[in-house]
């Protein structure tokens, strides 16, 4: 245990030196995420802070091999497995690194992926035989190579997935590496307590500067190493020397990505829609809409885990008692945030399609927009154009309207109606009322957001709302660059003319 402790320290303590020359390295090759779209930050942060998380595991792991002649000793009968992990896991942050400095499709990364995840089967990383507490071990040789690579690829996106909140990922890879670290120490496998132990310590080194608020985000590179590394280590936890690979306690250890990935997937294909396809439907975007502040989603989700780590050490013991109470704490823990986040609240709508199309919220959108152009197109400085808004707020029955401008008054530039004491975020979390958020200016470039509140039966924004506030999102974008307003960004503000559609002469309005 005490190597296990001297791992933990020493990648934490790499992580924490090479992460700021990282953040530099990050902001020099313009390796930044900027506000806007799916992203819930307001200011630009650097990522590729997977490349100080994969270095500092590999210290670690150097310095236990070159330091301690028993951990060389121990780690010689696996020097192939340990291979696949170590050139896979460095092979596997590349992928990400080049994703975050120049985007990669889709398609792309999941090739690049199952190719590194046949390197890790080649190297012997394989799942001949799965372990089911209670029942004993199954053959699996037949489907090793489908099989296993569908672990190692669903586990590196469903990391990647998750990583949508300031530590939400770190923190999941932590308890997660917690974990193994427990089960590889009670059933005797020293060399996956080394391994986690140094996993452990790479995220919580990196939450230093990736808990809210975030200076550097580990990016693809980080979520993708840390998801390979999960998922090749719990392929090396052999019990007691049978070849078989227990997985259920790894699945329970990460019930919140996993969980999350699968229903992002359900979720897509019966909208028919690409799997690939981005959205703002998982868990923590969900909790943000419920107007949880970003701690608090943050915090909620570590609590789940932590009962699901508590759960997955009681299902590793394989005594029927602890096996019975361990999952009965994981199945409540899940079925409780599912019917916290209102998961399924969506489906109950999919049903009464024209119904959907024909909303009463949609359809005050729609007879509300129509009025926009002309409106907007009248007013001749910010205030009188915020009115306006404010006028087409009421005339679409919205909550509220507010416009954040993160550089300035953190409570947000413009707000309608007035607070009273009562902030839009917070009626934005009462049962009932659905947000939704739009920047002002190209992804990219966003200065403000403006943020939008109605009643709804459902928590999710429906795909016709959605492209219509857009729309009005556009149109406030273009009006603000005409009135050179700060809210919109320098480099929208230097656009010499905005688009036809709203030089429109000012003309009162026969709609």
């Amino acid at each position: 245990m005490k190597i296990a402790l001297l791992a933990l320290l020493v990648s934490l303590l790499a992580v924490a030196s090479l992460t700021p020359l990282v953040r530099l390295l990050a902001l020099r090759v313009g390796a930044v995420s900027r506000p806007g779209g799916r992203d819930v930050h307001q200011r630009s942060i650097p990522r590729l802070g997977g490349l100080a998380i994969c270095g500092g595991v590999l210290a670690a792991a150097a310095a236990l091999y070159l330091g301690k002649p028993e951990v060389s000793a121990v780690a010689a009968p696996f020097a192939l497995r340990l291979l696949g992990l170590g050139v896979g896991g460095v092979a596997m942050c590349a992928v990400g690194v080049v994703d975050d400095a120049r985007g990669l499709r889709a398609f792309h990364k999941l090739l690049l992926q199952i190719a590194v995840a046949v390197f890790a089967i080649a190297c012997g990383c394989r799942i001949d035989a799965l372990h089911v507490p209670l029942l004993g071990d199954f053959n699996t040789a037949e489907v090793a190579l489908p099989l296993t690579t569908l672990w190692i690829v669903g586990l590196v996106n469903a990391i990647n997935l998750i990583d949508g909140l300031d530590g939400l990922a770190a923190g999941v890879v932590l308890f997660a590496a917690t974990t193994n670290l427990v089960v590889a120490w009670i059933n005797g496998v020293p060399l996956v307590a080394w391994i986690s132990a140094a996993t452990a310590g790479a995220a919580l080194g990196f939450l230093f500067y990736n808990f809210n608020p975030a200076r550097i985000f580990m990016g693809a590179s980080g979520s993708y190493f840390f998801g390979y590394v999960l998922a090749v280590t719990a392929l090396m936890g052999t019990q007691k020397a049978s070849t078989a690979a227990s997985l259920l306690v790894p699945m329970m250890a990460l019930g919140v990505p996993i969980f999350d990935t699968l229903f992002a997937m359900v979720r897509r294909i019966l909208e028919r829609r690409s799997v690939f396809s981005p959205d703002r439907g998982h868990i923590h975007h969900r909790l943000l809409d419920m107007g949880l502040t970003h701690r608090r989603a943050v915090l909620i989700l570590y609590t789940v885990c932590g009962v699901l780590t508590v759960a997955a050490i009681g299902v590793s013991l394989e005594r029927t008692w602890q096996l019975g109470m361990a999952l009965f704490a994981a199945s409540a823990a899940l079925y409780t945030l599912v019917r916290f986040v209102g998961y399924f609240d969506g489906y109950r709508l999919r049903h009464r399609q024209p119904a959907q199309l024909r909303a009463p919220h949609t359809e005050l959108l729609r007879r509300a927009i129509p009025r926009l152009p002309l409106r907007f197109a009248d007013a001749s400085c910010e205030a009188e154009l915020v009115d306006e808004l404010w006028r087409f707020a009421a005339d679409a029955d919205l909550c509220f309207v507010e416009v954040v401008d993160p550089a300035g008054d953190p409570r947000g530039a413009h707000r309608w109606p007035p607070l009273d004491g009562e902030t839009p975020r917070a009626r934005g979390g009462a049962r009932g009322v659905v947000t939704a958020s739009y920047p002002l200016g190209r992804d990219g470039v966003a200065r403000s957001t403006v943020q939008f509140g109605w009643h709804c039966e459902i928590s999710d924004v429906p795909p016709q709302s959605e492209i219509l506030l857009q729309i009005v999102a556009d149109l406030l974008t273009q009006n603000l660059t005409r009135l050179r307003s700060a809210l919109v960004p320098a480099s929208e503000r230097l656009v010499s003319e905005p688009p036809d559609v709203l030089n429109i002469p000012a003309r009162p309005s026969r709609v």
